[in-house]
């Protein structure tokens, strides 16, 4: 419970773990992981295409709501994110976006 002023705020969890699961939240969600995915794929580099396509979301249900994930199958995307950042940095521009 937190306390503001005069006011008690009641932190209702069930209530809570319900909007988070919600279809509205989880397409909002996956809308901002695509718009991040699409950021990797046009600021990857491209040799011969493989990094740039090997690219998926892959949804996973964490305790409270679901999550997604942009996977690189690329043998060498460990390797070009440790020099480059491009996923870091793709997400990061999505935030600032809004």
């Amino acid at each position: 419970m937190a306390k503001s002023g005069d006011m008690d705020v009641k932190f209702n969890r069930r209530t809570m773990d319900g909007i988070l699961r919600s279809p509205q939240i989880v397409a909002e969600t996956r809308a901002i992981a695509e718009a991040g995915l699409s950021t990797i794929r046009s600021t990857a580099p491209v040799d011969s295409g493989e990094y740039r396509d090997g690219f998926v979301l892959e949804r996973r249900e964490a305790r409270y709501r679901t999550v997604w994930r942009a996977v690189g199958r690329d043998a060498k995307t460990l390797l070009i994110e440790s020099k480059l950042g491009i996923i870091a940095r793709a997400f990061k521009a999505v935030r600032r976006r809004g």
